[in-house]
This record gives structure tokens, C-alpha cells and sequence, in this order.
């Protein structure tokens, strides 16, 4: 690893029809890439898989994503520091403190700079990996390039969780620290949102009572402080890699579109994308970009197999002139 240093149910049943929709709609190439944010979300050359192109672990689906009594203690109490103290109040403070507006950051580095910071990082909250989080990315990123999809998502599964960097900044205190001892409860794991109700169907929904907002009558309805249908943009989710890392790449004036910075910033909202909650927060808009956001997940849980170790000093290269074309290159605003 020190190479680096060198180079619902009806919700359910909407969500397979939408998919399905994407497969039919997408099985043959589609001109005309994201050219700004705002206005494009379809891509060019896009297709959608079943997992069977994805998957290299001898596991089934089911196997995945296991939060049960049987999960590890370490993961419980992971959960259990995520409800516990999430709060609007701690988004905010965040905020503040990975402030990027006026030139601030914190550092300043390359990307290959900061994946050797992170070559020893293993993220406590997964239970289907154990593995430093490089090999998890390029296990994402590989899948995607595979598949042939577009070279800017390729470069989203390499950096789509390279906001845990925060740990460099953090503090225990924070939920913001490196190794297996760690508090990491503000690096990774599900979000959802805060400065409304939790809804049930986050995992270990049992932590819910836990969080000091639900004590709140401003905070703890289905509304919360949110207008109805205010749009995706206006949630603030618990903060973690996700909202780093887009906050990241937004300040260092990236060109990957914005369904590739949907994905960064939303890929932990599994209440959202996978279970449907917040639909009463949501435009009618946002639903395309949940399909995404969707599709993307697919490589991010699936590709995870303890046994398929990568090599960074052979692939990150290739990444690495991605990056450089989507305006990545070079120092790098932390």
C-alpha cells in the first residue's frame, strides 16, 4: 500500500419501474454529456447493469448490508454515535469549520498526496468490508470502467469517499478520527437528514429516541424546519465524507457534471435513495436524480470483496489523467 505515495414497498415497486424505465430507455448509446450542472443529468453511453457485471465476492445480494443483532458491536455502536449526536447544531458547526468561501482550507495537497494519507483508512461502520477504503475505490472505480461507463464516473468511484480525509482535521470528540479504535461516527456511514424526524427505516432505527433534536418540537415532525418539497438542495444531512468531499470538489471548480457530484454528495443517504423516505421534501425534479444517484450505489456496495486486492501504483495513473481533465489536477484545496 506505501506505493501510492507514488503515483417502502410501493416506493419499492416505483423505484424497479423507474430502473427499468433507465435499462430501456439507455440500452442503446445516448449523445450530448453534462455540459453545466444545472441542466444535464443524462449521459453519454450509458447503460444500466444487474449486479452479476459487478460483483466479484461469492456473496448474494442479500448478504450485503447486514444490520442485525448479529452485526458487529463495533458497527452498533457506530450507529449508535451517528443518532446520538447528528444535530442541526453539529451540521452547522462543521460548516463553519470546513468553511472553503475566501480561498480558506485547510491544506493544500495533490490527490495522490492525499490518498497516501488515506492508505491505512478502514471505515468502522461497514460490515461488509475491512479493507483500507483505497481498495474499496478503486474496487468501485474498476467495476464503472468495466461496465464502460463515462470516464467522469469512473473518477467519481476513485474519489467518491475521499472526504474521510477529514480525520486529518478531526477530533475523537468529533467523530472525526483514523484507525480501528476511531470515532468515525461524522466520516461515515448512512445519513440522514437532520432538523426533521428520523424516519424508521434508517438502519438500527432503535438509536432514533437517542438524537437531541427529536426532544425538539421544531426539529423532531416530518417537516421539521423544511418547507414541503423545499428540494434535495435544501437537506442537510448528517454531515460526513459525502458533504465534504462535494463541498471539496465544488471549491476546487471541478467539470465532473452533476450527476457525478450528486453522487458524491448523496451516496450515504440510503433513507433516501433506498428506502424512499423524505419524498415530502423532494421536487418532482429530484427523482431523476435519485435514478443516479441509484445506479451509482450499485458499484459502490456491490464491488466490495475482501479478496480482490488492487494494485494503486497500476491503476491510479490512469485515474490520476482523469482527474487532471476534469480539472483535478495539480494542488488540490482542502
Amino acid at each position: 500500500m506505501a506505493s501510492i505515495t507514488r503515483a417502502a414497498d410501493e416506493h419499492e415497486d416505483q423505484r424497479a419501474a423507474k430502473l427499468a424505465r433507465v435499462d430501456n430507455e439507455l440500452s442503446s448509446p445516448i449523445t450530448g454529456a453534462a455540459e453545466t450542472p444545472e441542466s444535464h443529468f443524462v449521459v453519454e453511453n450509458y447503460h444500466v447493469y444487474d449486479t452479476t457485471s459487478v460483483k466479484t465476492a461469492d456473496k448474494d445480494d442479500e448478504e450485503f448490508r447486514v444490520y442485525d443483532e448479529e452485526t458487529s458491536p463495533r458497527v452498533r455502536e457506530h450507529y449508535r454515535q451517528m443518532r446520538l449526536n447528528h444535530t442541526v447544531e453539529f451540521y452547522e458547526r462543521m460548516e463553519v469549520k470546513y468553511d472553503f468561501s475566501k480561498g480558506q482550507c485547510r491544506r493544500e495537497m495533490t490527490l495522490t498526496e492525499a490518498f497516501a494519507e488515506l492508505e491505512d483508512y478502514v471505515d468502522v461502520s461497514d460490515p461488509d468490508l475491512d479493507l483500507p477504503n483505497l481498495v474499496h475505490l478503486l474496487q468501485t472505480a474498476e467495476a464503472i470502467r468495466k461496465d464502460g461507463h463515462p470516464d467522469w464516473m469512473q473518477l467519481v468511484g476513485l474519489l467518491h469517499d475521499i472526504g474521510k480525509i477529514m480525520f486529518l482535521w478531526g477530533s475523537r470528540e468529533e467523530g472525526q478520527e483514523s484507525g480501528a479504535d476511531g470515532q468515525q461516527w461524522s466520516l461515515g456511514g448512512d445519513t440522514f437528514v437532520v432538523g426533521c424526524e428520523i424516519p424508521d427505516c434508517v438502519v438500527f432505527p432503535q438509536f432514533n429516541k437517542l438524537n437531541p433534536d427529536m426532544q425538539n418540537p421544531k426539529l423532531n415532525t416530518a417537516h421539521g424546519m423544511y418547507e414541503a418539497h423545499c428540494g434535495l438542495d435544501a437537506l442537510k444531512f448528517a454531515w460526513g465524507h459525502d458533504e465534504y468531499a462535494w463541498r471539496m470538489l465544488v471549491a476546487n471548480n471541478t467539470s465532473i457534471p452533476q450527476a457525478g457530484l450528486d453522487m458524491v454528495r448523496y451516496h450515504s443517504a440510503y433513507p433516501m435513495h433506498d428506502k424512499g423516505a423524505y419524498k415530502h421534501l423532494l421536487k418532482p425534479e429530484d427523482e431523476e436524480r435519485l435514478e443516479w444517484i441509484t445506479i451509482f450505489n450499485k458499484y459502490d456496495l456491490y464491488t466490495k470483496d475482501q479478496e480482490n486486492m488492487l494494485d494503486p501504483k497500476e491503476l491510479l495513473p490512469y485515474y490520476l489523467e482523469l482527474a487532471d481533465k476534469y480539472g483535478l489536477g495539480g494542488k488540490l484545496r482542502w
